[in-house]
């Protein structure tokens, strides 16, 4: 009995099936955009619904502006982006959702914001070597803030100094143990600095033992890593104790009174 042939046929209907499978998966994944593309344009009308109903509770409350933007960031939106899609004044000008939504007002607050908060690290860079805690910067800037203007959040400030991201690595959020910072240099932290940071945390300093009793450290290494802070500014060094005394700029602020708990 003759078996020629049966081979090819074989071969020709496995990758005719395997044709039907990827065009049948072409087919799901397109249909499931379409699906997921719907939803979230629905997801975007009901807050743009939202946004304009409670437009006055979002520019005046602090915490209730940041749910509003937390619930954008879940659908993926980013109110302070600009949308080319949407046109704001005369000019065809990109406008962010805030501006589209509910006026220049909010828009304006965080670009505004953001000048006092570029100002601010500027004016402490000299004190604190461009890593400024995200409690003392807010501090700062409402104190220099007129009477009646908006209240400020943390989370205005965070989202103020989002709006720096496009003059690069200058400005930028970095988390340090159980604290957030706010940094305008551009200058990464390595492991250790980050752990002579946090560990300052604590009682407000550092000395050299106390890393090596405490991280286990080589006195070659902590020193290393307390003299990197020292020399760009991110720590004071008292010289009067028995033993050096590293100490955060903001902590010292903080115990002369220079800087009102908030």
């Amino acid at each position: 009995m003759s078996r020629k042939g049966v081979g090819l046929a074989a071969f020709d209907r496995s990758r005719l099936t395997s044709a039907q499978f990827a065009s049948h998966g072409s087919s799901l994944r397109t249909s499931d955009a379409q699906a997921l593309e719907t939803q979230l344009s629905v997801f975007r009308s009901l807050l743009q619904q939202f946004a304009q109903t409670h437009a006055k509770d979002i520019r005046s409350d602090p915490s209730f502006r940041a749910q509003f933007a937390r619930m954008c960031a879940a659908i993926g939106v980013d109110p302070l982006a600009s949308s080319s899609s949407s046109s704001s004044g005369a000019g065809g000008v990109a406008s962010s959702m805030w501006a589209q939504l509910l006026g220049r007002t909010v828009n304006d607050f965080y670009f505004e914001l953001a000048v006092r908060v570029v100002e601010v690290c500027g004016a402490t860079r000299g004190e604190n070597g461009g890593l400024i805690g995200v409690r003392e910067l807010r501090e700062r800037v409402v104190r220099g803030r007129m009477e009646g203007a908006p209240e400020i959040a943390e989370d205005d400030v965070l989202r103020a100094v989002a709006t720096l991201k496009p003059l690069g690595s200058s400005y930028s959020i970095v988390r340090v143990g159980s604290k957030s910072y706010v940094r305008s240099v551009p200058k990464e932290l390595n492991t250790d600095q980050s752990a002579v940071l946090e560990a300052v945390q604590v009682l407000g300093y550092v000395s050299v033992s106390m890393l090596m009793v405490n991280l286990r450290w080589q006195r070659a290494r902590a020193q290393t890593a307390v003299e990197d802070l020292l020399g760009a500014g991110m720590l004071w060094v008292d010289k009067q104790a028995a033993e050096w005394e590293y100490w955060s700029p903001g902590f010292m602020l903080d115990v002369d009174g220079s800087v009102t708990g908030g």
